[in-house]
Protein backbone atom coordinates (compact mmCIF):
# COMPACT_ATOMS: atom_id res chain seq x y z
CA UNK A 1 0.00 0.00 0.00
CA UNK A 2 1.30 3.45 -0.89
CA UNK A 3 0.13 6.39 1.12
CA UNK A 4 1.33 9.90 0.40
CA UNK A 5 0.54 12.73 2.75
CA UNK A 6 0.64 16.35 1.69
CA UNK A 7 1.43 19.46 3.61
CA UNK A 8 0.82 22.86 2.04
CA UNK A 9 0.40 21.07 -1.28
CA UNK A 10 3.79 19.36 -1.12
CA UNK A 11 4.37 15.62 -0.65
CA UNK A 12 6.07 14.96 2.67
CA UNK A 13 6.39 11.25 3.56
CA UNK A 14 5.39 7.91 2.05
CA UNK A 15 4.22 4.78 3.84
CA UNK A 16 4.50 1.64 1.74
CA UNK A 17 6.70 -0.87 3.54
CA UNK A 18 4.15 -2.68 5.69
CA UNK A 19 5.38 -1.43 9.08
CA UNK A 20 5.91 2.10 10.39
CA UNK A 21 9.45 1.34 11.54
CA UNK A 22 10.38 0.31 7.98
CA UNK A 23 8.83 3.48 6.61
CA UNK A 24 10.89 5.38 9.19
CA UNK A 25 14.06 3.72 7.89
CA UNK A 26 12.90 4.70 4.40
CA UNK A 27 13.13 8.40 5.23
CA UNK A 28 16.63 8.12 3.80
CA UNK A 29 15.97 7.12 0.21
CA UNK A 30 18.29 5.67 -2.43
CA UNK A 31 20.98 4.86 0.10
CA UNK A 32 23.48 3.58 -2.45
CA UNK A 33 23.38 6.78 -4.51
CA UNK A 34 26.29 9.17 -4.22
CA UNK A 35 23.87 11.63 -2.62
CA UNK A 36 20.91 9.85 -0.97
CA UNK A 37 17.65 11.72 -0.47
CA UNK A 38 17.17 12.77 3.15
CA UNK A 39 13.57 13.36 4.23
CA UNK A 40 14.24 14.26 7.87
CA UNK A 41 15.75 17.63 7.09
CA UNK A 42 14.24 19.73 9.87
CA UNK A 43 12.29 19.52 13.14
CA UNK A 44 9.14 20.18 11.12
CA UNK A 45 9.79 17.19 8.85
CA UNK A 46 10.21 14.93 11.88
CA UNK A 47 7.02 16.30 13.42
CA UNK A 48 5.24 15.59 10.12
CA UNK A 49 6.48 11.99 10.12
CA UNK A 50 5.28 11.37 13.66
CA UNK A 51 1.85 12.74 12.78
CA UNK A 52 1.46 11.23 9.31
CA UNK A 53 2.56 7.77 10.42
CA UNK A 54 -0.29 7.68 12.95
CA UNK A 55 2.18 7.28 15.80
CA UNK A 56 0.72 10.38 17.46
CA UNK A 57 -2.53 12.25 16.97
CA UNK A 58 -1.42 15.78 17.77
CA UNK A 59 1.64 17.89 17.19
CA UNK A 60 4.96 16.78 18.64
CA UNK A 61 7.19 19.87 18.75
CA UNK A 62 10.73 18.86 17.87
CA UNK A 63 14.13 20.49 18.12
CA UNK A 64 17.26 19.99 15.96
CA UNK A 65 18.64 17.67 18.65
CA UNK A 66 15.54 15.49 18.27
CA UNK A 67 16.24 15.19 14.54
CA UNK A 68 19.79 14.09 15.32
CA UNK A 69 18.51 11.42 17.73
CA UNK A 70 15.91 10.28 15.21
CA UNK A 71 18.49 9.88 12.45
CA UNK A 72 20.85 8.00 14.79
CA UNK A 73 18.02 5.60 15.70
CA UNK A 74 17.01 5.22 12.07
CA UNK A 75 20.53 4.28 11.00
CA UNK A 76 20.89 1.85 13.90
CA UNK A 77 17.65 0.11 12.91
CA UNK A 78 18.85 -0.03 9.30
CA UNK A 79 22.07 -1.77 10.34
CA UNK A 80 20.03 -4.38 12.20
CA UNK A 81 17.77 -4.86 9.17
CA UNK A 82 20.76 -5.34 6.86
CA UNK A 83 22.25 -7.88 9.27
CA UNK A 84 18.95 -9.75 9.42
CA UNK A 85 18.66 -9.88 5.63
CA UNK A 86 22.25 -11.13 5.30
CA UNK A 87 22.07 -13.55 8.23
CA UNK A 88 24.93 -11.73 9.95
CA UNK A 89 25.50 -10.81 13.58
CA UNK A 90 24.12 -7.51 14.81
CA UNK A 91 26.35 -4.48 15.09
CA UNK A 92 26.87 -4.08 18.85
CA UNK A 93 26.55 -0.29 18.92
CA UNK A 94 23.41 -0.33 16.77
CA UNK A 95 21.85 -3.01 18.96
CA UNK A 96 22.59 -1.05 22.14
CA UNK A 97 21.12 2.15 20.70
CA UNK A 98 17.88 0.44 19.65
CA UNK A 99 17.52 -1.47 22.91
CA UNK A 100 18.43 1.57 24.98
CA UNK A 101 15.83 3.69 23.21
CA UNK A 102 13.22 0.95 23.61
CA UNK A 103 13.84 0.92 27.37
CA UNK A 104 12.74 4.56 27.71
CA UNK A 105 9.05 5.50 28.17
CA UNK A 106 7.04 5.26 24.95
CA UNK A 107 3.90 6.94 23.66
CA UNK A 108 0.83 5.87 25.65
CA UNK A 109 -2.71 5.89 24.25
CA UNK A 110 -5.33 7.65 26.34
CA UNK A 111 -9.12 7.48 26.30
CA UNK A 112 -10.98 10.75 25.81
CA UNK A 113 -14.64 11.62 25.23
CA UNK A 114 -13.79 11.81 21.52
CA UNK A 115 -12.11 8.40 21.53
CA UNK A 116 -8.56 7.08 21.63
CA UNK A 117 -5.78 9.66 21.43
CA UNK A 118 -2.00 9.48 21.57
CA UNK A 119 0.17 12.45 22.48
CA UNK A 120 3.89 12.07 22.98
CA UNK A 121 7.17 13.86 23.38
CA UNK A 122 9.78 13.27 20.64
CA UNK A 123 11.62 10.93 23.02
CA UNK A 124 8.46 8.89 23.65
CA UNK A 125 7.75 8.71 19.92
CA UNK A 126 11.27 7.45 19.21
CA UNK A 127 10.90 4.87 21.96
CA UNK A 128 7.75 3.60 20.25
CA UNK A 129 9.69 3.25 16.99
CA UNK A 130 12.50 1.37 18.74
CA UNK A 131 10.00 -0.98 20.38
CA UNK A 132 8.44 -1.65 16.99
CA UNK A 133 11.90 -2.53 15.66
CA UNK A 134 12.40 -4.98 18.55
CA UNK A 135 8.99 -6.53 17.92
CA UNK A 136 9.58 -6.87 14.19
CA UNK A 137 13.15 -8.14 14.23
CA UNK A 138 12.53 -10.42 17.18
CA UNK A 139 9.34 -11.97 15.84
CA UNK A 140 8.13 -14.19 12.98
CA UNK A 141 7.68 -11.30 10.56
CA UNK A 142 11.46 -10.92 10.32
CA UNK A 143 11.31 -13.80 7.84
CA UNK A 144 9.16 -11.62 5.55
CA UNK A 145 11.72 -8.83 5.22
CA UNK A 146 12.99 -8.03 1.73
CA UNK A 147 14.87 -5.23 0.04
CA UNK A 148 13.26 -3.71 -3.04
CA UNK A 149 14.65 -5.33 -6.19
CA UNK A 150 15.11 -1.97 -7.91
CA UNK A 151 18.80 -1.33 -7.13
CA UNK A 152 18.36 2.42 -6.80
CA UNK A 153 15.62 2.10 -4.15
CA UNK A 154 17.07 0.26 -1.09
CA UNK A 155 13.72 0.26 0.75
CA UNK A 156 13.20 -2.69 3.08
CA UNK A 157 9.61 -3.95 3.25
CA UNK A 158 7.47 -6.81 4.51
CA UNK A 159 6.43 -9.26 1.80
CA UNK A 160 3.04 -10.53 2.89
CA UNK A 161 2.05 -11.52 -0.65
CA UNK A 162 0.81 -15.03 -1.45
CA UNK A 163 3.83 -17.25 -1.94
CA UNK A 164 6.22 -14.41 -1.09
CA UNK A 165 6.41 -13.26 -4.70
CA UNK A 166 6.49 -9.50 -4.17
CA UNK A 167 9.65 -8.05 -5.71
CA UNK A 168 9.49 -4.33 -4.96
CA UNK A 169 8.42 -2.01 -2.16
CA UNK A 170 5.54 -0.59 -4.22
CA UNK A 171 4.29 -0.65 -7.80
CA UNK A 172 4.65 3.12 -8.05
CA UNK A 173 7.34 3.97 -8.80
CA UNK A 174 9.58 0.91 -8.39
CA UNK A 175 7.46 -1.83 -9.97
CA UNK A 176 6.55 0.36 -12.92
CA UNK A 177 10.19 1.32 -13.51
CA UNK A 178 11.38 -2.28 -13.32
CA UNK A 179 8.69 -3.42 -15.76
CA UNK A 180 9.46 -0.54 -18.12
CA UNK A 181 13.18 -1.37 -18.04
CA UNK A 182 12.46 -5.06 -18.73
CA UNK A 183 10.20 -4.09 -21.64
CA UNK A 184 12.90 -1.88 -23.18
CA UNK A 185 15.47 -4.65 -22.73
CA UNK A 186 13.23 -7.14 -24.54
CA UNK A 187 12.70 -4.71 -27.40
CA UNK A 188 16.45 -4.16 -27.77
CA UNK A 189 17.05 -7.92 -27.79
CA UNK A 190 14.34 -8.44 -30.39
CA UNK A 191 15.78 -5.67 -32.55
CA UNK A 192 19.28 -7.17 -32.40
CA UNK A 193 17.90 -10.60 -33.24
CA UNK A 194 15.91 -9.32 -36.21
CA UNK A 195 18.74 -7.41 -37.92
CA UNK A 196 20.95 -10.39 -38.83
CA UNK A 197 17.92 -12.26 -40.10
CA UNK A 198 17.11 -9.45 -42.50
CA UNK A 199 20.71 -9.22 -43.64
CA UNK A 200 20.84 -12.95 -44.32
CA UNK A 201 17.63 -13.06 -46.32
CA UNK A 202 18.33 -14.71 -49.71
CA UNK A 203 18.12 -12.39 -52.69
CA UNK A 204 15.81 -13.19 -55.54
CA UNK A 205 17.39 -15.38 -58.16
CA UNK A 206 17.79 -13.79 -61.55
CA UNK A 207 15.61 -15.18 -64.29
Amino acid sequence: MLLVTCQNGDMVHVFKCGAPVLDFVGTLRARRNAVPTEMLTSPESLEAWFRESGLVDGDTPCKPSDVERAIALREAVYLLLVATLAGDDYDAAALELVNGTARTPSAVPQLTREGRRVDATPQQALSSIAREAVRLLGGPEAALLKECSRPECTQVYLDRSHGGRREWCAMDPCGNRIKAAAYRARKRTEARGASPARAASPSRSRR
